[in-house]
């Protein structure tokens, strides 16, 4: 087995991730200010939902929550999703009327390809292409090409290394007995890889669809875990799942819709057994819409090239208890991530 797999870094990389999960952000606002002229509107129309802004505007739901979270987390508004007002910075900085209106500064990214790919995403709601390439390929299209699927694969697997070993300490007082372990949609398998490195009780399956299969087999082998750690070929949607004590869904139900997610939950919910856990890995917005920042932020990227968004607690746990689950607190580890649970009833 790998060494450095149980071994634990002394710092925090967040501050580096960051970096490349705002790299979208200015834009999503840039495309606010001078496309919908969002904050203008606000001023004339204080109170109004994040729905009422959606129909109005010409906005779908999911990029619309994004960017108001977006704009509640930078706080240059209130109130969203129930009654979205402007905030005194908001109002003097971005309305077109005030003598501080800085619209024109943003004026040279207004045209740029990521700006138009957002003006497309906001208003029909379907995701643009992986980081603005000319196929004109979504990320879950991509991810179906062998050479796109070993990029995007080793891409998360250099920050999963962090991310899984964060997370195997954090489970450690919430498995109990538990022994088995399906990671769907696993990827290199590194959170697999971490989990039964850190606990050696766990066996554990990776499920994943091809060409990534292959690459998730090789780096189990490369970490020489192919006894603690199998990989199922399947998809996800289509497929049944096995049968275990332990399902993890990491930085997976972030790629989808609320109908997506909800289907994924229910075949987490029938895959598990009672008492069976359910744990979501991931980075998540808070439950008032008003950050972390550099969650809203990733949540800009997220969106503009996948169905999802970064969700918050509330949202997935209404989902969970609709779903027969106690709902465990969320909880943080390291570099704006964090998990919460569910245990079938």
């Amino acid at each position: 087995m790998s060494s450095f797999l149980n071994q634990f870094p002394t710092t925090d990389p967040g501050g580096i991730l960051e970096l490349r999960d705002r790299q979208f952000a200015a834009e999503l606002m840039a495309t606010a200010l001078l496309h919908f002229d969002l904050f203008t509107w606000l001023e004339a129309n204080p109170g109004a939902s994040t729905s009422e802004i959606s129909e109005k505007l010409g906005i779908k739901e999911r990029p619309a929550d994004v960017m108001l979270t977006l704009c509640q987390a930078y706080g240059l508004v209130a109130g969203h999703p129930e009654a979205v007002r402007l905030t005194a910075m908001g109002r003097e900085h971005l309305v077109k009327e005030s003598p501080w209106f800085l619209g024109p500064y943003f004026v040279p990214v207004r045209d740029t390809p990521v700006v138009r790919g957002f003006l497309d995403v906001l208003k029909t709601g379907k995701p643009g292409n992986w980081q603005a390439k000319s196929d004109g390929k979504d990320w879950h299209q991509s991810m179906l090409d062998p050479e796109f699927a070993r990029e995007f694969t080793a891409l998360m697997n250099s920050r999963g290394l962090v991310f899984g070993q964060g997370l195997a300490r954090g489970l450690a007082p919430l498995l109990g007995e538990r022994r088995t372990l399906l990671d769907v949609a696993g990827g290199s398998g590194i959170y697999s890889s971490t989990l039964v490195a850190y606990h050696p009780q766990l066996q554990a399956t990776v499920l994943e669809q091809a060409p990534v299969d292959a690459i998730t087999r090789a780096e189990i082998a490369r970490h020489g875990l192919e006894g603690r750690v199998e990989v199922v070929t399947a998809d996800m949607f289509a497929d049944a799942w096995p049968e275990v004590d332990i399902i993890l869904l990491s930085n997976v139900l972030h790629d989808w819709d609320f109908p997506e997610v909800r289907r994924l939950l229910e075949k987490a919910a029938e895959a598990l057994p009672s008492g069976g856990l359910l744990v979501i890995h991931d980075a998540f917005i808070r439950d008032d819409k008003s950050g972390p920042v550099a969650v809203a932020e990733y949540s800009a990227l997220l969106m503009n090239i996948t169905q999802g968004k970064c969700y918050s607690p509330a949202e997935f746990g209404g989902l969970l208890e609709d779903l027969g689950f106690a709902v465990g607190a969320y909880q943080d580890t390291v570099a704006n991530r964090g998990f919460m649970t569910g245990v079938k009833l």
